[in-house]
């Protein structure tokens, strides 16, 4: 008989496990670049469109404001993104790209190559997998 309740059969466990040990991957290349995993999440949300509120871009990465607003902080001081109040909503914060920030894309375009290269997937194996994440991540948003 088999136990629902087993380790191993859990999606938790195996989403938890599997992001963990891929978002590891990731540090060989971020480190040269000065960044950890969250503030890469968060400039490549930034690369796309810059300026943005900081709510927006905490609902591009599925996060709290609270959460994401450190993570501004230490980009900021680094030099990367600047805060401002928006003009049009004295509530909101506006987050943008530096021109050291904008700079940063060109180094950082090496990143997603190498860690395919560590993986040692097919970029259509890995396609497909993404694919089958994001749906999955749209149910279960849709869930709550």
């Amino acid at each position: 008989m088999t136990d629902p309740l087993e380790l191993d059969r859990q999606l938790c466990f195996a989403l938890a496990a599997t992001s963990r040990e891929v978002v590891r991957l990731y540090r060989p290349s971020l480190e040269p670049l000065g960044l950890t995993h969250p503030q890469y999440l968060v400039l490549l949300a930034l690369w796309e469109r810059s300026p943005q509120r900081l709510r927006e871009v905490a609902e591009r990465l599925y996060l709290e404001p609270p959460t994401v607003s450190p993570l501004i902080g230490r980009l900021e001081a680094a030099g990367l993104v600047t805060r401002s109040r928006s003009a049009s909503d004295e509530r909101a914060v506006d987050i943008a790209l530096t021109e050291a920030g904008i700079a940063l894309r060109e180094r950082a375009l090496a990143v997603p190559g190498e860690v395919v290269a560590r993986l040692g997937y097919s970029i259509e194996r890995l396609e497909r997998l993404r694919d089958e994440l994001t749906s999955l991540l749209d149910a279960a948003h849709g869930a709550n």
